[in-house]
């Protein structure tokens, strides 16, 4: 029974080769000092020193030999068992043996014990797999922004499991998807390298198809002009899904940058407003006249005329009444996109008539029929009178006022009654 289980534990040890010599991303010199170490540790642990062993490995063929030098004294004399072995026997393992020369013995590592092979895995396994993840870190530090495939491995409520083509983990959080992405296990889903993290040896490759750096690496490919440096992305606002606005500039004047990017018909975008889950895309042309940018910006409504807080980044944007909803956006998206890519708090207001504005009343005049704290919170956004309310957007009443829709609804119905 003790030799069946000796065979068992040598059978275990071949075993354990056969695991790591095809060890994924780890390369053979490596492998090989790694392998070599495992077993000096064990080796150690039980003599209490290695120094007196030769270990060699051999990866390929998933197998190993370890041999014991020690120094022949006579016998009686021997004061470490572990670097010293009697002449009598010395003479049994070679009869020509003398007293100091140097006995090689060759070790079978398996009559070490159970225990001392489980050591041995266990120490295997712990060095293979931080080799694994300073080999996946290696990879993909310096990757950051570049764009890659995956294929899709699980499916999960907070996160996507990925996995590129050497099996390697990559994760595709919710707050990274687009928000009409469907992820379905065995498809190819291509993301931008958003960050890579190494807390306590432990890799992480974070992906994402909501930052502006995957957008923008979509173009790059799409438009060989943005590759070449004849045209510059100089800034990106998105709405992962709905919306994204783009202004890029070109210092070639034979070179028209919103054209070039567009496209025939839109050749160019189509394939990425396909990617992005038919988000729609406006390229505007820079500039660093922030009066010109913001109008640009608010594309396709026409402005009037507009007034600059360029201390406070703020900018009053008049339009005729037609105009008004074209600058706002369905949902307010619009004027959203337009803030982000200029970056500055834009106002839409509708111009108004000498004729109404002589004609306007003070909101303190409504208190009778609006609560004083109601009107308060709107005179704070800067809307002293009736006509101002009215000519506000009223997405701009609700969340700049901060009050609730009925509430604004019911102040524009008292304030239209009096102009009726």
């Amino acid at each position: 029974m003790a030799t069946r289980k000796k065979d068992e534990e040598t059978v275990s040890m071949v075993d354990t080769f056969k695991e790591f010599k095809d060890t994924k991303n780890i390369d053979r010199t490596t492998l090989m000092s790694v392998l070599e170490e495992s077993f000096r540790n064990v080796i150690a642990k039980i003599f209490g020193s290695d120094e007196n062993f030769d270990v060699i490995v051999n990866p390929d063929k998933g197998d190993f030999e370890i041999y014991r030098n020690r120094i022949v004294v006579a016998d009686g004399e021997v004061k470490d068992e572990n670097k010293e072995i009697a002449l009598t026997d010395a003479l049994k393992i070679e009869p020509d043996y003398e007293v100091g020369e140097e006995v090689s013995e060759k070790v079978d590592f398996s009559k070490f014990g159970r225990r001392a092979i489980l050591n041995l895995r266990q120490t295997l396994a712990s060095k293979i797999l931080e080799l694994e993840h300073d080999s996946l870190y290696n990879k993909y530090k310096d990757r950051v922004g570049q764009v890659i495939s995956a294929e899709v491995y699980q499916v999960w409520k907070r996160e996507v499991l990925l996995v590129d083509d050497e099996n390697n983990e990559l994760i595709l959080p919710k707050s990274e998807q687009i928000p009409h992405d469907v992820y379905r296990k065995g498809e190819t889903v291509r993301a931008v390298i958003k960050d890579v993290t190494n807390d306590n040896n432990n890799p992480k490759i974070i992906l994402s198809r909501t930052s502006n750096m995957f957008l923008e690496r979509l173009l790059e490919a799409e438009v060989p002009e943005i590759a070449d440096g004849l045209i510059t992305i100089r800034r990106i606002a998105r709405m992962p899904g709905e919306r994204a606005k783009i202004a890029v500039e070109s210092y070639d004047d034979r070179i028209d940058p919103v054209g070039a990017c567009v496209g025939v018909k839109g050749s160019r975008v189509h394939g990425i407003v396909r990617e992005l889950c038919n988000e729609n895309i406006d390229v505007v042309n820079y500039t660093a006249n922030i009066k010109l940018f913001i109008q640009r910006a608010l594309s396709p409504a026409k402005i009037s005329s507009i007034n600059v807080d360029e201390e406070n980044k703020k900018a009053e944007v008049y339009l005729r009444p037609e105009e008004v909803s074209l600058a706002i956006g369905r949902g307010g998206l619009n004027i959203k996109l337009a803030s982000m890519l200029t970056e500055y708090t834009i106002d839409v207001f509708r111009e108004l008539d000498e004729s109404e504005v002589d004609e306007d009343i003070y909101l303190d005049e409504f208190s009778d029929e609006i609560d004083q704290w109601i009107i308060d919170a709107i005179k704070s956004i800067g809307l002293d009178t009736a006509k101002a309310v009215l000519n506000a957007p009223r997405e701009m009443l609700v969340e700049k006022a901060d009050l609730e829709e009925e509430t604004v609804d019911n102040v524009l119905k008292v304030l239209r009654a009096e102009f009726e």
